[in-house]
């Protein structure tokens, strides 16, 4: 197998930042602006990107496979088992357009009129209840303590209600019903196993949400300001990557000066 090298590039393609014709405004962007509005509007205004962690391979398998199961009752317009071992009247949501709403890069798009921000939002699944409201539905792969049964059990509950706003939001933008009430399905990997034998075995689970979007049509105009101005946002209140620049900077230009005496 040749060797392969992935190197960080610092210098986006322009045409990817705001301004460029391919720039839209994703959920995890707004994410970013939420933790870090320094962050974001160098991700996003001058094209250098946080430094990417390695790739979730596992869970996205929990996550392909997921989609799999429950295109099979999608088809069938049956509901799936956890479905109706939750008491969840609903059934996978038939669309045409649900591949193209599942694909990162491509999913639920809105174009906010008084931004004009393209806002778009890979989803991991929709369901349907008899009233006709769609209910979002994402899926998520851990490995912790105990059953999850509540968003409290996870420390990214706050962060998995923006989440799940967004999506609702979005729906709700692109003209259809949608419930108020989302869902996470959890696989939560048991690791008090004797051994590994070559499988884990997971506890899934399904945590209801009332997804937070009462922030959302604020928080649009403040990014608005902050990509049109040539002022340096504040950091992060807890950003480790601002913590580490400010902290590398100061050494190396201590170290520079002291070289230059």
């Amino acid at each position: 197998m040749s060797d392969y090298k992935k190197h960080y590039n610092p210098n986006r393609n322009a045409s990817w930042n705001y301004g460029g014709p391919k720039w839209r405004l994703s959920r995890s962007k707004i994410e970013l602006f939420h933790e870090c509005p320094r962050c974001f509007y160098l991700d996003n205004k001058l094209g250098t990107a946080r430094p990417r962690g390695p790739s979730f391979t596992l869970n996205i398998a929990v996550d392909t496979l997921f989609k799999k199961e429950f295109d099979v009752h999608r088809a069938a317009k049956t509901a799936h088992p956890l479905m109706k071992q939750y008491g969840i009247d609903a059934v996978p949501f038939e669309h045409a357009d649900i591949d193209t709403w599942r694909e990162n890069f491509e999913g639920l798009e809105y174009v906010h009129p008084e931004t004009g921000f393209t806002v778009s939002g890979a989803i991991d699944d929709v369901w349907v209840n008899p009233e006709g409201e769609l209910i979002v539905v994402d899926y998520k792969a851990t490995s912790k303590n105990g059953r999850i049964e509540s968003l409290e059990d996870s420390s990214w509950h706050e962060q998995h209600k923006r989440q799940m706003g967004v999506y609702q939001w979005l729906l709700e933008n692109m003209g259809h019903r949608v419930s108020p009430l989302g869902y996470f399905v959890y696989a939560n990997a048991d690791d008090d196993e004797e051994a590994f034998d070559g499988k884990l075995e997971f506890d899934i689970t399904v945590v209801s949400c009332k997804g937070d979007r009462g922030w959302i049509d604020k928080t649009l105009p403040r990014i608005k300001e902050t990509l049109e101005s040539d002022a340096i946002p504040e950091s992060g209140e807890a950003c480790e990557y601002c913590a580490y620049r400010e902290a590398a900077g100061k050494k190396l230009l201590a170290l520079y000066r002291k070289g230059k005496k």
